[in-house]
């Protein structure tokens, strides 16, 4: 009889750990923020591109480090777009929440710029992320640059109108086998959960019966 309970608290354990099994969260980061070398114009017309490797997709967040001169006039939005190539894929507006993170030595605030719940198609692979239109508290067509942080990491990056530069701080996380909505979480597809409980029930019930029935 204990044999037989513990083999059924065994295999309801199995079941939970493969109800969750498919919920899958892939992230890229491109390191941590520099804040005190450079950083690059994503407004104004002007756009930077970053590579990262995601396995999969969609994507569900995304995270970067900006300079900026004032600390009331904030990002708000930004058009983020993801491509096989660098300036390339559709543009996403995206809204952005900030986190200050201190001054340098140049007088400007950094701030981290965050955005979770996207949801973007990303079929998974490698990709360039490309920022632009970056709009603060004040508008779009204001006088108040937003700069990418530069911190030199692994990924290859682009300036639209110089080419090649060093890369940005930012961080993309895409999940799988999963619905999207809050980053860095994911939780498994309601039709995922269903099919993988009732297969392991069935399974259960296959196993207790070759054992009542010795």
């Amino acid at each position: 009889m204990k044999t037989r309970s513990g083999l059924l608290s065994l295999l309801t354990i199995l079941c939970l750990m493969l109800a969750v099994a498919p919920a899958m969260a892939d992230t890229y980061s491109n390191g941590p923020f520099n804040g005190t070398n450079d950083a690059w114009t994503i407004n104004f017309g002007f756009t930077v591109s970053d590579s990262f490797m995601l396995s999969s997709g969609p994507v569900d967040s995304f995270h970067f480090v900006y300079w900026d001169a004032s600390s009331t006039d904030l990002l708000t939005t930004a058009d983020l777009q993801l491509g096989t190539t660098s300036f390339g894929g559709s543009a996403t507006t995206v809204a952005f929440s900030n986190t200050f993170l201190g001054t340098n030595q140049f007088g400007y605030n950094l701030y981290q710029a965050d955005a979770t719940g996207l949801s973007i198609p990303w079929a998974g692979g490698a990709g360039f992320a490309t920022l632009g239109n970056a709009c603060s508290t004040s508008g779009c067509s204001v006088s108040n640059p937003i700069y990418w942080d530069e911190n030199s990491g692994p990924s290859t990056a682009y300036e639209n109108t110089l080419g090649s530069i060093p890369s940005e701080a930012f961080t993309v996380s895409g999940c799988s086998g999963c619905v999207c909505g809050s980053s860095p979480s994911c939780v498994p597809e309601p039709s995922t959960i269903t099919l993988l409980f009732g297969s392991g029930i069935v399974g259960l019930a296959g196993v207790l019966r070759r054992w009542l029935i010795r």
